[in-house]
């Protein structure tokens, strides 16, 4: 797969998204859950558009981050961020 065939696959599966100073890019989806709260799945490519970094950012009902949880490259599990 080229690269521009995965930016391509990017795009499509991540409506957000903006490049970083490393020639990489960063992308996002949010969905909203139940309950008021927000999820949102991040993530970061580098310039040949492989997979650097992915984890999912939750925040409470007034927009506040609450908890991460870095699932790439190594699943650290939730950490609690907010109060």
């Amino acid at each position: 797969m080229s690269i521009e065939d995965r930016r391509q696959l990017h795009e499509r599966k991540f409506p957000h998204w903006e490049k970083l100073n490393n020639g990489g890019r960063k992308y996002w989806l949010e969905v909203k859950g139940r309950h008021g709260r927000r999820a949102r799945y991040v993530k970061e490519v580098n310039a040949s558009e492989e997979t650097a970094r992915f984890y999912q950012e939750i925040y409470n009902d007034i927009d506040q981050l609450m908890e991460i949880h870095e699932k790439t490259p190594k699943d650290e599990g939730h950490k609690n961020v907010g109060e």
